[in-house]
């Protein structure tokens, strides 16, 4: 508002004074003044009275010189001719009678005439003049003189002061025109800048509207400006940004669900089809010894926990995408809790004729604050992901469990066909596969690892892989240890490189204590060094 209303008084105040300076100098040159003037002052007696000095010198120094010439119709044209240029005329009287009147096509004014001044009513020889008010406004030079035969006589140079200059008029014209020029300029100028800085933003977000309506998120919102409109528009650009980042993950999770339902209804299609197939075997008689019923009976009780812990993967699986992953946090001494999980687990690799490694670096009273039941699970779907992918005639897997300052980290490494390194950072991902084809005959529903690393990072812990193909692949988590007290950080950085000294001399001497059956065997190892033991 202040630019559309301030900006075009401003122009038009500097044009008009730009246009009268200039004016007020070309009229001081045409018509050779030397003093200054100001056309739009108001005071136009001061530029009559200017405009026709010089002439009423020169007729005064005539007037001194040979008087007899006013008496000459011929010189008196050519005198009030000058005068006209002046925009002034000529009166002579001699003593009482008016010989001469110069008004250009107009009649003689009795009243004008019967107010001249008498004769030496202007005393000495002033420049200035009389003004005289009426239907009319003059100013009046009067110049006294006596001619060669002792006559009386007056010369008259009379401005008609109640209109304005011609150039003053064209000044006004000039200035007028100008006025509106500036106007329609600066109305057409602002009009575009208005278009730009708002109907056309406008526009745009019309258009953005529209596509968005259509279902079309695929293009970009581009305005340029920091005004409210601008900002909007930015504004609504984030929100197209948004809906799309929506879209895309609701497109993504649709496949990820359709994806999650083909897996689990191939695995669970697996394990059901092998049940009908030894409950139908039980039902002909096939199993007609005790042993062959035995061992039908614990092929259906496997299957059967195979389709148990899908169904359980699933139930946690929507407990993830809702945060609400139920979590009982305790006290945990990681040397005995790891021993634990290791002799469960060991029966299953003992049957599978795995053998599995355990080795403990980790004091026996250091403890960790975590859920029991969870950190199961992660050990549990790290290790059974470990042996679907074993591809050597023996398969080891082996967990290490080490001090690591004010963490304990936990590896678990095998001997399996190992992972290409373009795949390793996706591994955790939801549904990632490195191998579709051949993962989808190991069955699972492939959440497993991404499960374990949201159970991992809600204790606050991080995990990572590292692997080589061919070789196998080495899982590493961590965890903070729980400390009762703040202890000194010097103190604590010393402890660290005791230990991580222990845990070499521990490497060293490996103590194994194995015990066999079958074609498998499960390995404990525990670190006493620190003890002498």
């Amino acid at each position: 508002f202040i630019i559309i209303t301030v900006f075009p008084m401003l122009m038009i105040y500097l044009s008009v004074i730009a246009l009268s300076d200039y004016q007020e100098k070309s009229f001081k040159e045409a018509y050779g003044l030397t003093e200054q003037i100001e056309l739009l002052n108001g005071n136009s007696l001061q530029v009559f009275n200017r405009l026709t000095r010089q002439s009423q010198k020169d007729i005064r120094k005539v007037l001194d010189e040979n008087p007899d010439n006013y008496k000459d119709p011929a010189y008196l044209d050519k005198v009030n001719a000058k005068l006209n240029e002046q925009y002034a005329y000529l009166i002579v009287r001699r003593e009482d009678t008016i010989i001469y009147y110069g008004a250009n096509g107009e009649p003689q004014d009795a009243s004008l005439c019967a107010q001249l001044p008498d004769f030496d009513v202007m005393k000495g020889r002033m420049e200035g003049g009389i003004y005289l008010d009426g239907e009319s406004q003059h100013l009046i030079k009067q110049m006294d003189f006596q001619f060669s035969d002792g006559a009386e006589g007056s010369v008259f140079i009379v401005s008609n002061v109640d209109d304005l200059l011609p150039e003053v008029k064209s000044m006004f014209r000039e200035m007028l025109f100008l006025g509106v020029a500036i106007l329609v300029v600066a109305g057409f100028t602002l009009t575009v800048w208005v278009y730009r800085s708002i109907l056309s933003p406008l526009n745009k977000l019309q258009e953005a509207t529209k596509q968005i309506r259509d279902g079309n998120l695929e293009f970009t919102l581009d305005v340029d400006a920091d005004d409210e409109i601008g900002q909007l528009c930015q504004d609504f650009e984030e929100m197209r940004m948004r809906l799309k980042e929506s879209a895309e993950e609701k497109i993504q999770y649709d496949k990820e669900s359709k994806e999650l339902i083909s897996n689990i209804s191939h695995d669970l299609k697996t394990p059901i089809t092998a049940i009908k197939g030894y409950v139908e075997g039980i039902m002909d008689g096939v199993a007609s010894s005790p042993e062959k019923l035995d061992k039908y009976i614990r092929t259906i009780y496997n299957k059967a926990n195979d389709m148990d812990r899908l169904i359980d993967e699933l139930t946690f699986y929507s407990k993830i995408d809702t945060n609400k992953i139920p979590y009982t946090f305790s006290k945990i001494n990681v040397s005995q809790y790891f021993r634990d999980c290791v002799e469960e687990v060991g029966l299953d690799m003992e049957a599978r004729g795995i053998e599995l490694g355990y080795f403990n670096y980790v004091d026996e009273d250091v403890v960790v604050i975590a859920d029991a039941e969870q950190m199961k699970r992660v050990i549990n779907n790290i290790i059974g992901n470990s042996v679907k992918y074993l591809d050597k005639k023996k398969g080891i897997i082996n967990i290490r469990i080490k001090d690591d300052g004010d963490f304990i980290q936990v590896e678990i490494e095998d001997n399996g066909k190992g992972i290409a390194a373009k795949d390793l950072p996706n591994i955790f991902d939801r549904f990632y596969r490195t191998d579709s084809s051949r993962n989808s005959s190991q069955g699972g529903s492939g959440i497993g690892l991404s499960i374990v690393r949201k159970i991992i990072e809600d204790h606050g812990g991080r995990i990572w892989a590292t692997s080589k193909e061919g070789i196998g692949t080495e899982v590493h988590f961590v965890l903070r240890k729980y400390q009762e007290n703040v202890q000194n950080v010097e103190s604590a950085e010393a402890d660290d490189t005791d230990e991580k000294t222990k845990v070499k001399e521990a490497k060293t001497k490996e103590q194994k204590v194995t015990k066999e059956s079958g074609t498998g065997k499960v390995v404990f190892t525990q670190d006493n060094s620190s003890k002498n033991s």
